[in-house]
């Protein structure tokens, strides 16, 4: 089941997505407009939302007729982050000389983990304000973000897999300046707007075992990155149990799970991006989050 948070009349609602593409308004059905509250109570709505996404294409509205926001517009707290999960990734960012982690010029040993504050979070088709980056050092960042599905840390017996409630994309820009003259992550990549997030939430029952699916991002149409999810160093399982052993995990968290080579700062020179750019991340289980950098 795909699912969405959108504006219709400048009301907030959540929908289903229809074996027609079209979008099926199911605020009601569930009361509330809030993603996070709808997760937590899901299994309550199941069967009804999977009967409203397979009705006729004359019970919804057209895509291009309502406003997509982001699935979780408003996370309950940061979304954790996950830095050089691909190993031509972690190679060419060594290389860039704008890598100041602890595992520096090396594939890490264990997951390297940071995150970007709620406020970071735009939707399919906002503006990012390339401003916000002085340096002009706005670098791309396509990445598989998996949304969690109950509260709990996790145990040596538990399925991690367990955890997960769907899938959904990530754009995590940066500011590669801010990000080297600070040392760590948090500052160039948690600046408003730089997580543009969506189009839609895949349940994990549709979008199926993580590995096959390939991720791709282009940069006004031209391919910039490719790779498929089971190229990750470190899957979705180990880097739920990563973070869920110490940290109690929450209905609605995200782990966007990190991004294959191919970013602009592994060019020589640098490809940032620039005012009147529009870069898209790209799965077909999930489909396109396209944003205009201004």
């Amino acid at each position: 089941m795909k699912l969405v948070t959108y504006l219709r009349s400048g009301e907030k609602k959540i929908g289903v997505i229809n074996t027609a593409g079209k979008v099926v308004d199911v605020t009601d059905i569930v009361a509330t407009n809030d993603m996070n509250v709808l997760i937590d109570s899901y299994a309550t709505f199941a069967d009804r939302l999977q009967r409203y996404s397979e009705r006729p294409d004359e019970d919804g509205l057209a895509q291009e007729d309502v406003r997509l926001l982001a699935p979780i517009p408003c996370t309950r707290r940061n979304i954790f982050c996950v830095g050089k999960n691909y190993s031509a990734h972690a190679q060419e960012f060594a290389n860039s000389g704008f890598d100041s982690s602890a595992a520096a010029g090396n594939v890490p040993a264990h997951p390297i983990i940071f995150s970007k504050p709620s406020t970071s979070v735009s939707g399919p088709g906002d503006e990012v304000d390339s401003t916000l980056d002085p340096f002009h050092t706005l670098d791309y960042e396509a990445e598989l973000a998996v949304v969690l599905g109950k509260k709990g840390r996790v145990t040596q017996s538990d399925d991690p897999m367990s955890y997960v409630f769907g899938y959904t994309l990530v754009n995590d820009l940066t500011s590669r300046h801010l990000q080297k003259q600070h040392s760590q992550w948090l500052l160039g990549k948690g600046i408003d707007g730089f997580c543009p997030m969506g189009p839609v939430l895949v349940t994990a029952d549709e979008f199926g075992e993580p590995g096959s699916q390939t991720i791709a991002c282009t940069v006004n149409g031209e391919k910039r990155q490719e790779a498929a999810i089971a190229d990750l160093i470190f899957d979705v399982a180990t880097l739920i149990k990563t973070i869920g052993q110490n940290i109690t995990l929450l209905p609605g968290d995200i782990i966007a799970t990190g991004t294959p080579a191919g970013v602009g700062i592994g060019f020589t020179p640098p490809r940032y991006l620039k005012k009147g750019d529009k870069v898209t991340v790209a799965m077909k289980e999930i489909g396109e989050l396209t944003n205009t950098i201004i």
